[in-house]
């Protein structure tokens, strides 16, 4: 039975999705094929009619995972409650992929680090036309100094093992973006 177009392409986001999930959980290595193609509800020989080796996958995924919208539409400031919460922290599965992905990228392959590139320029220019009180020379510098906090708290934030540790990198990365922001405003 001929499959058409359209479900070839809600099969492919169905395999990417479950990619994703698995990927930023538990790592690119850690992750087989076959438990992609499981979690996404496909056997194992259907992963080839979509991809043409666990490297496209994983460019493929990469592309896809940092596609999507960053912030919720309350601007920076909801942006920063929603990123730098316990509840983002715990679930790194549907969390951030630069947090979840980032660290490892530096082991794939030249196109998944492209796409990592991609996605990383989108999500500061994201971040910079969020921060429209902030003069336009420093905007940049600072979307990029927030991104790198925001991220990196999370990465630490998950590495530790003391809730209450945990719960002040965050609570504290967080002052000290509003901080540079609100100084970067007053310039």
């Amino acid at each position: 039975m001929r499959v058409s177009r359209e479900q070839m392409a809600e099969n492919r986001r169905r395999i990417l999705d479950a990619a994703s999930r698995l990927f930023r959980e538990k790592g690119f290595d850690t992750v087989g094929v076959a438990e992609v193609m499981k979690a996404a509800g496909f056997t194992h020989g259907g992963f080839y009619g979509h991809f043409s080796s666990k490297d496209d996958l994983v460019a493929e995924t990469v592309a896809h995972v940092l596609s999507g919208g960053g912030g919720d539409g309350r601007g920076i400031r909801g942006y920063l409650d929603a990123y730098l919460s316990p509840a983002h922290r715990d679930n790194a599965a549907d969390g951030c992929p630069t947090a979840g992905l980032a660290s490892d990228i530096r082991h794939q392959s030249a196109e998944a680090k492209g796409a990592m590139t991609s996605g990383l320029r989108s999500q500061i220019d994201r971040i910079s036309e969020a921060l429209p009180e902030v003069n336009a020379a420093d905007r940049r510098r600072v979307a990029i100094g927030t991104w790198a906090a925001m991220v990196g708290a999370m990465i630490l934030a998950r590495a530790t093992d003391d809730p209450a540790f945990s719960d002040e990198i965050l609570e504290q990365t967080r002052a000290w973006i509003e901080d540079g922001i609100e100084h970067a405003s007053t310039r």
